[in-house]
C-alpha cells in the first residue's frame, strides 16, 4: 500500500528516498508515519492528505499523498 510523500522546509531531509511511492502498513496513521520518519511530533505544524487539512489521528489509505510542514516564521 504505497503513499506518495513530501516533507517541507525544515523537514525535507526526513523524506525517503522512496517518497514516491512509500509503504505502509493498513490502518497506519499520520502520526503513525511522523514517528517512523523520526520527526518529533512538535516539528509538524500542518498536514495535508490529498490537498486537504488533516489531523494527526488520519489513517491513511493506498495512493494519498501526504504533505508535512513544519512551523513557518517570517519577518
Amino acid at each position: 500500500m504505497p503513499i506518495e510523500l513530501r516533507c517541507y522546509a525544515t523537514l525535507a531531509p526526513k523524506m525517503p528516498g522512496n517518497a514516491d511511492a512509500l509503504p505502509i502498513a493498513p490502518g497506519e496513521t499520520v502520526s503513525a508515519l511522523v514517528d517512523r520518519l523520526g520527526i518529533p511530533r512538535d516539528e509538524v505544524r500542518i498536514v495535508f492528505v490529498n490537498g486537504v487539512s488533516a489531523d494527526m489521528d488520519r489513517a491513511l489509505a493506498d495512493g494519498d499523498r501526504v504533505g508535512i510542514f513544519p512551523p513557518v516564521g517570517g519577518g
